[in-house]
């Protein structure tokens, strides 16, 4: 049987979004910050978590394996917003088909994926397949300005054990547990690496350009960019399948 698409039930006995929502209803906004650095947490607000949940409920409600792709953190403009990874507010309502009233603001990394997303074939049969968050799953902001958790050594120490509490509680739901795809090829994937190493999540990892970047710095070659992604996401397949 293709194990991504056999039944595996999380240890709570729920769906895939029941037990994920569940998951986004214990996130909080952390007190440990270093000073002048924010965190946002957009499913505080009725009208995300209703927008949130609608998404999960649409793609996620049934107990299949998916393979995990882990961003940074979200953008401000991004899952920021909309409380969904690399999810803006105009991808989620044309193509999701989540209705909303959120300003219709474009993001960089949203486009790129949904992009992706198209080129695999459409969102069900992505996120049938995936499921995308970030290591750290809050969005982060200094200055008013997007920050990576690891920009600073003090907000990467203030992070790290939520980012260990986070992974865990990923892996409580059917996420495959032999490949996961790092988004990001530099300190995303040497802390992922490390974090791996000591916790033993996943067997391999693989890793992919960060979707931003591509679009700011090698937006001429984005369909080069698609393509190796594409062949990113059916090898994850392979080594979680054990199927070519």
């Amino acid at each position: 049987m293709n194990k991504l698409r056999s039944s595996s039930r999380n240890a709570t006995g729920k769906t895939f979004a029941e037990a994920f929502l569940r998951y986004n209803t214990e996130l909080h906004v952390p007190t440990h910050l270093p000073d002048g650095i924010q965190a946002l947490l957009p499913f505080a607000s009725p009208e995300i978590a209703s927008v949130v949940k609608d998404f999960y409920t649409r793609y996620y409600a049934d107990n299949y394996m998916r393979i995990a792709l882990l961003g940074i953190n979200p953008g401000r403009f991004g899952g920021g917003i909309t409380g969904i990874p690399f999810t803006d507010p105009i991808r989620l309502k044309q193509v999701c088909g989540i209705a909303h009233h959120l300003p219709m603001k474009p993001e960089l990394s949203a486009q790129f994926i949904y992009t992706l997303i198209a080129s695999y074939g459409g969102a069900e049969k992505f996120y049938k397949d995936f499921f995308i968050h970030s290591l750290y799953p809050l969005a982060l902001v200094k200055d008013g300005r997007n920050i990576n958790y690891y920009d600073e050594k003090s907000l990467l120490e203030a992070v790290y054990p939520d980012i260990i509490a986070h992974v865990r509680a990923l892996l409580q739901l059917p996420i495959c547990k032999q490949v996961v795809i790092c988004i990001g090829e530099g300190k995303n994937l040497a802390i992922l690496q490390k974090l791996n190493a000591e916790y033993h999540w996943w067997q391999t990892i693989l890793s992919v350009a960060h979707p931003r970047f591509i679009m700011q710095y090698r937006r001429k070659k984005m369909e080069a960019y698609l393509q190796q992604y594409l062949q990113v996401l059916e090898e994850a397949k392979r080594h979680c399948t054990g199927m070519g």
